[in-house]
């Protein structure tokens, strides 16, 4: 394990929890460690320190008593913990362990605590229905990130109008995160009507020559709307978390 290098301001504010009994001296060793080692995992706790927010627990291949393990770690040191990619039957048995849990059915996402409210406004869009559960992963993230968050689903190219008739939500976002699978298309015209970030986010949603979302990704490149962020296919999350860091870097 390697010590953390606290400043004095924050070490004083720690130690003087450990005296007035309000923090135990087992957290208070853990928040001055780096990382502390499980065995089947090695806790990152400074990663909110580097990266604005605390480590998020990959859910697929860990069995339900490894993720609320680690959830209960996370959970000690910072307002929130979350797991994505959380099956329900995971979660049956995460709970028992975590009775304070929450289950985002929807979005897959496990979380344990309550965020501090940030300032900044995510707008999830989707092309279609089909595209909701991964641009659900991206809207709770964002939301467990503290973030105000709006959501506008289903309005593709097939139906241009249905978009342009929200287009005062589009304006009213701060940054958007736009899910697509088929031909991926609604990024481009989407970046082409904000001047705002626009993340894009490929989905496996098509018939077979889509390649299980790679045809989504690859239009979503060569986008000709200039600025057009791309992130990997179904990653909602990622999606979320860059858009907070753009929303970190503003309010900072």
């Amino acid at each position: 394990m390697i010590d953390r290098a606290a400043n004095a301001e924050d070490l004083h504010h720690l130690l003087t929890q450990v005296a007035a009994g309000t923090l135990s001296v087992e957290h208070a060793q853990q928040r001055l460690m780096a990382y502390e080692d499980l065995g089947f995992a090695k806790v990152d706790y400074q990663r909110a320190d580097r990266q604005g927010f605390p480590e998020v627990v990959w859910g697929l291949g860990k069995s339900a008593g490894q993720i609320a393990e680690i959830l209960d770690k996370l959970q000690a040191q910072h307002p929130i913990a979350l797991a994505t990619r959380i099956e329900p039957s995971s979660f049956v048995e995460i709970a028992q362990r975590l009775p304070l849990a929450h289950y985002y059915p929807l979005a897959r996402i496990c979380a344990v605590g309550k965020p501090e409210p940030k300032p900044g406004r995510i707008t999830l869009v989707t092309a279609g229905t089909t595209d909701i559960p991964v641009a659900e992963e991206a809207a709770v993230t964002a939301e467990l990130c503290g973030f105000q968050v709006t959501r506008l689903w289903d309005v593709g190219v097939s139906g241009l109008h249905r978009l342009l008739d929200n287009r005062q939500c589009l304006l009213e976002a701060e940054v958007l995160i736009v899910a697509a699978g088929m031909e991926g298309a609604l990024p481009s015209v989407v970046g082409g009507l904000v001047s705002v970030p626009v993340i894009a986010v490929p989905t496996s949603v098509g018939y077979g020559a889509s390649f299980g979302g790679v045809a989504a990704l690859l239009s979503m490149l060569n986008s000709c709307a200039s600025g057009l962020a791309v992130v990997n296919i179904d990653n909602g999350f990622g999606a979320a978390m860059l858009a907070a860091r753009i929303l970190n870097r503003r309010s900072g």
